[in-house]
């Protein structure tokens, strides 16, 4: 039993030095927005929130919105749509619109979902508020994303400097809770790992992608794919508008937006399991044999150190050998390579505070993919915001 656990360990340490080696690669060559200094564009530009119970953001993330740029209201038109929410979202917005009187502000309170169609997540109410807009250029964003100042001009002249056709930036992860800094960084550092995001920004390649947190379309494009409305079934919905994009011979840029925008995503281990088994399946496009590997390779990585260490430790009390020193090497090694994992992912912008809950972390990851096959094969348990994904 002994050896295996050693030869366990053996695989875990190469496993993990050579993770930390492709992250290492995908960090350094993942290309970065880092500009925040432009001309103010001459472009009409519609900022889109849909917001569901959102009454925890929503408040936030619209003066963030506001405050980041002194664009007027011929310029820029804000509008959040609320999808029928049953807390005090709507409420909020109306209060901002008094306090604030702003004319760039504006609220949407949607209707119910058209009968005997199916909508998904949060495209029917991007759906209605385009059709209230008049801008050129189409930035979609969460109630959970917070631009910093200057993100609006500079995204837009990208835009129209280099032509680009869907612009989606990937926002500083902010953990604030224990359950996040267990699970999100983990997360991240496997979607670093599992994207090539050179291929994404390669129009020869059908590799595509984008974050729903910030999604900025020229408008024509984006009625060229039908927007919304194409993909209204679609869970995964920015994942799938990218590919849409990208397989309509329309130009798509994925960057790291660290300097742009922040999110934070969940505020507990409630919505970090229910957001993650809703799309974690999906956006690995329901590869069943690359989920399996995934988890064992989680599970093999940040378990087994912790395994190692805790049978080490019970060895030494009853008897102290040779075999003992390895498990103890061995082990040691395995949660140092967390700690250099976490340190790489550092300069993604994420801090490696909480390194050594990483065994925890394993864990939790390898929950969360087991939760998503289950829950999205099934339908069972499988929501958002409390609202059934199942069809």
């Amino acid at each position: 039993m002994i050896w295996i656990l050693i030869g366990l360990l053996v695989l875990s340490v190469i496993a993990a030095w050579e993770y930390g080696n492709r992250l290492q690669s995908s960090i350094r060559l993942s290309p970065v927005f880092s500009s925040l200094r432009a001309p103010m564009p001459d472009a009409r530009i519609s900022v889109i929130i849909p917001a569901y119970n959102e009454a925890e953001n929503i408040e936030d993330c619209v003066l963030a919105v506001l405050n980041s740029t002194p664009l007027p209201s011929e310029l820029l038109e804000v509008w959040v749509v609320d999808d029928q929410s049953t807390d005090q979202t709507v409420t909020l917005v109306e209060s901002l619109q008094q306090r604030l009187t702003d004319p760039r502000l504006h609220l949407l309170q949607g209707q119910s979902r058209p009968a005997g169609e199916v909508w998904m997540g949060k495209n029917w109410a991007c759906t209605q508020a385009v059709a209230k807009t008049h801008g050129e250029f189409l930035l979609f964003i969460d109630a959970d994303t917070r631009l910093k100042v200057g993100a609006i001009e500079t995204t837009v002249n990208a835009m129209q400097q280099e032509q680009i056709d869907l612009l989606s930036l990937g926002p500083a992860i902010v953990c604030e809770c224990l359950a996040e800094w267990i699970a999100q960084p983990l997360i991240i550092s496997a979607l670093l790992v599992g994207f090539n995001f050179h291929e994404v920004n390669d129009p020869a390649s059908e590799t595509a992608f984008a974050a729903g947190p910030f999604m900025l379309f020229r408008r024509t494009a984006y009625e060229k794919i039908g927007g919304h409305r194409a993909v209204a079934d679609q869970v995964v919905e920015d994942v799938e508008l990218s590919r849409r994009v990208k397989f309509s011979g329309l130009k798509l840029k994925y960057l790291q937006g660290n300097a742009v925008a922040n999110v934070r995503m969940y505020r507990s281990w409630g919505a970090l399991w229910e957001g993650w088994t809703k799309n974690f399946y999906l956006g690995a496009q329901r590869n069943f044999k690359g989920m399996v590997r995934f988890i064992v390779l989680m599970l093999l990585i940040y378990l087994t150190p912790w395994i190692g260490l805790g049978t080490a430790i019970s060895q030494a009390v009853l008897d102290a050998n040779l075999l003992t020193v390895a498990l103890f090497s061995l082990s040691l090694a395995g949660i140092g390579l967390h700690y250099r994992l976490r340190q790489i992912l550092a300069q993604s912008g994420i801090s490696s505070q909480y390194w050594w809950l990483s065994g925890a972390g394993g864990i939790a990851v390898a929950a969360i993919a087991i939760g998503s096959i289950i829950k999205t094969e099934t339908g069972w348990g499988w929501t958002w915001r409390g609202r059934s994904l199942a069809r």
